[in-house]
C-alpha cells in the first residue's frame, strides 16, 4: 500500500497572517466540520477494534494507550476520565506518553524517536496477553509507539491504532488499525488540529462503547460515575429519582447510604415492597 502523509500536505489556505480573525475561524470552522466524515468512513475498523478490547477485557484485561506529544497527552485524557466516569479502577485504561509525565506539560527532547523505551515502559504495568495495546499517532511514523506495538505483536498482545494517514506504518503494524485521514491542516502540518479531532472522537467511542459493553452504563446514564464534588451528587440524585421515582430528599438519602447510584437503584428496587 502506498504511504503519502496527507496531513503534512500545504494547506489550500494560503497567507493566513493577513486574513482577519473572522475569516481565520470561519475557514477553520470549514475544515472542522469534515473531521465527523472522516471518522465515519473508519466506524467498520473502530468497531473491529473496540470488540477485541471488550473480549479481553471480560477476560481480566486492560486497555493501554501509547503515544507522543499531542497524541499521547489525548491518550491521558481519555484514560485518566474513565475512573470517574465509569467507576472503573485508575488502572484499566493506561495510558503512557513518551518521555513520561513530564512530557504532559513540556515536549520532551527526542522522546518519540526512541525505539526501545515503550517497551520498558508498558513493562512497569507487568503488560500481558490478556492486555491490549492501542498506538495513538497521527502521522502514523512516530518510531516509540511503532517499536511498542511491535514488541507487543511478538509476544501475542492485541495491538490496534489510531492514524490520520492512510497505510501509515503504525497501520501497517497494527492488527486492528484505524485510518481516519483527514486531509491536510488548516496551518500546514499542525497534526494538533483536525487530526488531534479526529482522534478524541475515535477514543470517545473506544471507551464509551466499551464500558457499556462491560454493563458500566444503565439506561443512558453514569450509575458507575465517581461522586467527587457536589455537581455530581446532585446528578446522581437526580439519576435515581428518574429510575425508582422518589423525591429529591428520598433519593439523596440513599446516594448518601449507598455511595453510588447503581447500588442505590439495586437496593431500593429490591426492598420497595
Amino acid at each position: 500500500m502506498t504511504f503519502t502523509k496527507t496531513t503534512e500536505q500545504p494547506s489550500k489556505y494560503q497567507h493566513l497572517e493577513k486574513m482577519s480573525v473572522k475569516d481565520v475561524i470561519y475557514n477553520m470552522n470549514q475544515e472542522d466540520q469534515t473531521v465527523p466524515l472522516a471518522v465515519a468512513k473508519a466506524l467498520p475498523q473502530i468497531e473491529n477494534l473496540i470488540n477485541a478490547i471488550v473480549a479481553k477485557m471480560k477476560l481480566g484485561g486492560r486497555l493501554f494507550y501509547i503515544g507522543a506529544g499531542t497524541s499521547g497527552r489525548l491518550g491521558i485524557v481519555d484514560a485518566s476520565e474513565c475512573p470517574p466516569t465509569f467507576g472503573v479502577p485508575f488502572d484499566l485504561v493506561i495510558a503512557i506518553i513518551a518521555g513520561g509525565d513530564t512530557a504532559i506539560r513540556k515536549a520532551v527532547e527526542n522522546a518519540e524517536d526512541n525505539t526501545t523505551q515503550a517497551w520498558l515502559d508498558l513493562q512497569q504495568h507487568n503488560i500481558s496477553e490478556k492486555d491490549v495495546v492501542v498506538g495513538i499517532a497521527a502521522s502514523g511514523t512516530t518510531p516509540y509507539v511503532i517499536s511498542g506495538l511491535e514488541a507487543c505483536n511478538k509476544r501475542n498482545i492485541i495491538t490496534g491504532s489510531i492514524s490520520c494517514n492512510l497505510g501509515s506504518p503504525i497501520s501497517q503494524t497494527a492488527k486492528f488499525p484505524i485510518d481516519v485521514v483527514v486531509g491536510p491542516e488548516f496551518v500546514t502540518g499542525s497534526s494538533r488540529m483536525k487530526a488531534g479531532t479526529a482522534q478524541k472522537l475515535v477514543l470517545n467511542m473506544i471507551t464509551t462503547t466499551t464500558m457499556i459493553q462491560l454493563g458500566k452504563v444503565k439506561g443512558n446514564k453514569m450509575v458507575d460515575m465517581q461522586l467527587s464534588n457536589s455537581k455530581l451528587v446532585d446528578r446522581g440524585v437526580k439519576m435515581i429519582m428518574d429510575e425508582i421515582e422518589v423525591p429529591y430528599e428520598k433519593a439523596s438519602e440513599l446516594l448518601k447510604e449507598f455511595g453510588s447510584v447503581r447500588k442505590a437503584v439495586d437496593y431500593y428496587s429490591v426492598n420497595q415492597h
